[in-house]
């Protein structure tokens, strides 16, 4: 393994490792550089070489393809691809961890599969094998040891290949590159030395070469040799699958030694697969001895079976583990809980959209592929003997049109939106028409069939009410649509570039006329596509932290006065933005801080609206390049964080005590008996004032919020704490405790339905109020809440309470802890749970629903930032 040289720590079998050398300002400019000086090459070269051949000859050279080439071709590729997990069982073997053989092989054809078509194979390939890996019990050090030595197997083996096909190449061969053959006797005899020198020092055990504060652990002998072995059975494989679809016109050798180094030119390229360059190449190497049609037409061949379909077949797999690994997720899931239906329900909910919108943008890059070459020409004729020529050009354009339409609403599937449900069907019913009316092309009539067929059971897993135009558009999506519309573009010229363009081609209506049916399709998507893009631009962003006006907090108490929880209130405190669902039924309060947009607790309103808001509320933030986190969520809604992409965290526990069975009865409740006949001995008067009655208590009710701040040397919090306002107290009860008259505490009830839940915000009384006041007046609250039919009163939160500090806790539940255990001091934590522990409540968790990773800090720090109302707050009371 090449790690950093640290004493004392032994070195682990990784032989491979990237060293980040220091320079001038311009290296760090030379590997983009040189990524898109390699494209450019690619696509002059292929620009190039097919102004000499027209569309119909590539098609017909692929077609002329026998069908035993291409089954030959497929079972090498999968041979191949048979053989590439060899490298990964050497590699676990050089680490001493080695897997079960079907576990390798299985892990490894997904990874290969992946990163040999997407490039990148430190995120593709390495996310998967981290992904099985790790879930068989491998640390993430032994991962990444493991990957570093697929790196030098892949590296040894190149050289190795490489050198003994240069050295065993036929003598045309130098001048088939354009090189001496003198050339090619030096750079191969070199490339075996240094294979054969690597070999050596695996033989005599040479363990540790130190390059730089490097360490590279060779390995021994028999792995030496594996690695040799198994990486030129790959590469010769490979090549093999190419050879097998060129014409008989050219030695194995040559396509070897071609095929290498436009492999390594592809790889280095840094693009998917190698793609352009990769045939760029090969096309400068071997034009010499193979026709551009045959070359050409066997690349196409050889792209489609060696990278596509085990891409496909990789990809298959890859769904059947993750559905096999969810279904048992969802049994024991179904075990815990007994809701088999709902469990399934989200667990389908988390994968249908994304997959549905993946299948719609594939089908809507078929009908534009379609729209833009040359139809069949006897099924056009065949056509037009049954329908008006008219017809066949107007389904023609629809059917590009709906194509280009199906790329968007992809998008807007994966994002669950209600409207792009149906408007996913009609386009798809548009397409199968007009497939079928425009050439009778049967076959992708099928395909957008199936599609549509697919997305019928799938309704109610599109429930989000947005508009297409406010959604937020990942970058992800956007470069696909681009790609895709550029391809097409060019497809479109290369298909038609034999015909002389002019002003009546836009008007040439006949049966023949693929032409101008592609340059009207073309520019018709464009067009839309154009139109969409200005939509997006010009729409209303909304701008964050907007106060509810007075109209809107009437609208709020009306959403809360329904709601299950009563911290729904503090929507109505008014120092927070309100966004309502659409149906006006549901809302969700938050402030922006930062770059974090903070709701406080879950959306209020039913099932569907809640989910409508905490969406919307994403990707309100998101379009602002901010974080979406929910603040003292509960347990309930916790499957929608995790659709929305986000990370849980334990913030604490709630206190709730049932009031149908609290009384100050029994052993358990003395000190609570106790401290009420304290308080009782200076013949206090408990009273609950109805809302139209605050307005006139409100000077007494400010004096004595006056003297607890100033008792207690504080200042007014806010987000998700209530404060002294005087617009806001008069819209709830307000219980009071007075002594000779005179007020001394005060409290203000957040009632929910009757029958629900009670509970208390502002809590204020006088320095010289009887002992125990708060504790009284709780007593009397949760004794008047009981009589009034409420099931439950809400304490409130302990933050930082509830974790547990083993050793295999979550960092954040020992981080929890840690506070909880040293903060007493300062923030007493404890001892306020202490406190509330005093009425036998019942404990529910709270979380925080936000971004992982370098966002944590920012997030934690935003929402102290609220809490504390301001950065003042933080440092002082």
């Amino acid at each position: 393994m090449t790690v950093p040289e640290q004493p004392g720590v032994d070195p682990v079998p990784l032989v491979s490792g990237l060293i980040r050398l220091g320079g001038p300002r311009w290296l760090r400019w030379a590997g983009p550089g040189f990524v898109v000086a390699m494209l450019a090459f690619a696509v002059w070269v292929i620009h190039r070489e097919l102004r000499q051949i027209q569309y119909h000859d590539l098609v017909r050279a692929i077609a002329a393809l026998s069908v035993r080439q291409r089954l030959s071709a497929l079972g090498l590729a999968l041979t191949a691809y048979a053989v590439l997990p060899g490298y990964d069982a050497i590699a676990l073997r050089m680490i001493g961890r080695p897997l079960r053989w079907w576990r390798v092989m299985f892990s490894s054809s997904i990874a290969y599969a992946m990163s040999q078509t997407l490039g990148f194979p430190l995120l593709t390939g390495g996310g998967v094998r981290y992904r099985f890996w790790s879930l068989w019990g491998l640390s993430t050090a032994e991962i990444g040891a493991a990957m570093g030595s697929v790196v030098m197997t892949f590296t040894v083996g190149v050289v190795a290949v490489g050198g003994s096909a240069l050295l065993l190449a036929p003598a045309g061969t130098a001048a088939l590159l354009g090189i001496p053959s003198w050339v090619l006797v030096v750079t191969g005899s070199i490339a075996v030395g240094l294979v054969l020198g690597y070999l050596s020092l695996c033989a005599v055990g040479a363990g540790i070469l130190t390059i730089r504060r490097v360490r590279i652990v060779f390995p021994s002998l028999p792995l030496g040799l594996a690695q040799i072995v198994v990486a030129a059975v790959d590469w010769t494989l490979a090549a093999a699958v190419l050879y097998l679809l060129l014409p008989g016109t050219v030695t194995f050798q040559a396509v070897l030694g071609a095929f290498l180094i436009a492999q390594l030119a592809g790889i280095v390229s840094h693009l998917p697969g190698g793609v352009g360059v990769f045939e760029g190449i090969m096309v400068v190497l071997l034009r010499p001895v193979v026709p551009v049609a045959p070359l050409l037409g066997a690349l196409v061949a050889f792209r489609v079976t060696y990278y596509l379909i085990p891409f496909g077949l990789g990809l298959a797999m890859l769904s059947g583990s993750e559905l096999f690994r969810g279904r048992a997720r969802v049994a024991e899931l179904t075990k815990r809980t007994g809701r088999a239906g709902q469990v399934v329900g989200r667990w389908l909910a988390g994968i249908l959209p994304t997959t549905l919108g993946a299948a719609a943008f594939v089908a809507g890059m078929v009908l534009l592929v379609s729209g833009v070459t040359p139809e069949i020409h006897s099924r056009i004729f065949w056509l037009e003997r049954m329908v008006p020529h008219g017809l066949v050009e107007l389904s023609h354009f629809i059917g590009s049109l709906a194509g280009g339409g199906l790329i968007v609403i992809g998008w807007a599937l994966a994002r669950r939106l209600d409207a792009a449900y149906r408007l996913a069907q009609g386009l798809l019913v548009a397409g199968v028409a007009a497939s079928l009316l425009k050439g009778f092309d049967w076959e992708e009539a099928t395909l957008l069939a199936v599609v549509f067929v697919v997305l019928i059971p799938a309704r109610r897993h599109f429930n989000r009410r947005a508009a297409l135009t406010a959604e937020p558009l990942s970058v992800g999506w956007l470069l696909a649509m681009v790609s895709v519309l550029g391809f097409t573009t060019w497809l479109g010229y290369f298909a038609h570039r034999h015909v002389e363009y002019s002003t009546e081609l836009w008007w040439r209506f006949t049966a023949r006329g693929d032409a101008p049916r592609a340059l009207r399709a073309t520019v018709g998507v464009l067009a839309s596509m154009a139109i969409f893009g200005l939509a997006r631009l010009f729409r209303v962003a909304r701008v964050g932290n907007q106060l509810p006006t007075e109209a809107e907090l009437d609208q709020v108490a009306g959403i809360v006065a329904e709601a299950d929880l009563a911290m729904s209130n503090l929507a109505l405190l008014g120092d927070k933005s309100i966004l309502f669902s659409e149906n006006g039924r549901g809302l969700l309060m938050y402030r922006v801080c930062g770059r974090s947009w903070v709701s406080m607790g879950d959306p209020v309103g039913g099932l569907e609206e809640r989910r409508e808001l905490a969406w919307r509320f994403r990707e309100l933030a998101h379009r602002h390049g901010g974080w979406s986190v929910f603040y003292e969520v509960t347990e309930d809604n916790l499957p929608l964080y995790l659709d929305l992409g986000l990370t849980l965290r334990k913030l604490g526990e709630e206190a709730v005590v049932r009031l149908d069975t609290f009384s100050l009865e029994g052993g358990h409740r003395r000190r609570l008996r106790q401290t009420h006949r304290d308080v009782q001995k200076a013949n206090p008067v408990f009273a609950v004032e109805l809302p139209e009655q605050v307005a006139a208590l409100l000077p007494e009710l400010r004096e004595v919020s006056d003297a607890w701040l100033e008792s207690k040397r504080t200042r007014e919090k806010s987000f998700s704490l209530g404060r002294f306002d005087e617009l806001y107290l008069p819209r709830f009860p307000i219980a009071t405790v007075r002594v000779a008259g005179r007020l001394v505490a005060f409290a203000n009830l957040w009632p929910a339905p009757a029958g629900g839940e009670l509970s208390i915000d502002l809590m204020r009384y006088r320095p010289d109020a009887p002992t125990g006041v708060m504790a009284y007046l709780i007593i009397e609250v949760m004794q008047w809440g009981r009589d009034k039919g409420y099931r439950r009163f809400n304490l409130g939160m302990a933050p930082f309470t509830g974790f547990e500090s083993r050793p295999a806790a979550p960092w954040w539940g020992r981080l929890g802890a840690f506070i909880s255990r040293h903060g007493e001091s300062l923030y007493h934590f404890q001892g306020l749970r202490s406190y509330k522990e005093k009425f036998d409540p019942e404990w529910q968790p709270r979380y925080l629903a936000s971004p992982s990773g370098l966002a944590l800090p920012g997030v934690l720090a935003d929402i102290t930032r609220l809490v504390s109302g301001g950065v003042i707050g933080i440092v002082r009371k």
